[in-house]
């Protein structure tokens, strides 16, 4: 398995179908491109101006949706010289695009509107705690 790099995160700008009713807003479909297999779906709700991370996953591809609101993502790595890199994206209603997250890539994320953001992540497998890896937000790894 060869290094993951900041790279190697896709933005896939999807479709919303404008409906008086209420919109219809594409995800994610098994022959799309950074679709992994599925593990499993889940929600998660962060308040404007809260953040959640850091959070690495060495299993876990995430496919991260944010259909209610706009959440700010920030992923981090070291390079070859130790030095921090950061790539910072801003999706949801906005800018409505899907997120492909390789695994090895350390990320944390701010909600950006009122009252809540919700946060889809369709992952290619269930969630298992020994997979993953944690870092305190105290740890101050970026200047939110």
């Amino acid at each position: 398995m060869g290094t993951t790099d900041l790279n190697d995160i896709l933005v896939t700008k999807l479709s919303k179908i404008e409906i008086d009713k209420g919109n219809v807003m594409h995800a994610i479909k098994a022959n799309d491109i950074g679709y992994a297999g599925f593990g499993e779906a889940y929600f998660s709700l962060i308040k404007k101006n809260e953040i959640k991370g850091w959070k690495l996953h060495n299993k876990m591809v995430m496919n991260l949706v944010v259909p209610i609101g706009n959440v700010k993502f920030v992923f981090y790595q070291k390079n070859q010289d130790s030095l921090k890199e950061f790539r910072v994206e801003s999706i949801g209603e906005d800018n409505y695009c899907r997120l492909t997250v390789p695994t090895g890539i350390w990320f944390g994320f701010q909600g950006l509107s009122e009252p809540v953001n919700v946060v889809l992540n369709v992952s290619n497998i269930e969630h298992n705690a020994k997979e993953q890896e944690n870092m305190k937000l105290s740890d101050e790894i970026f200047n939110w």
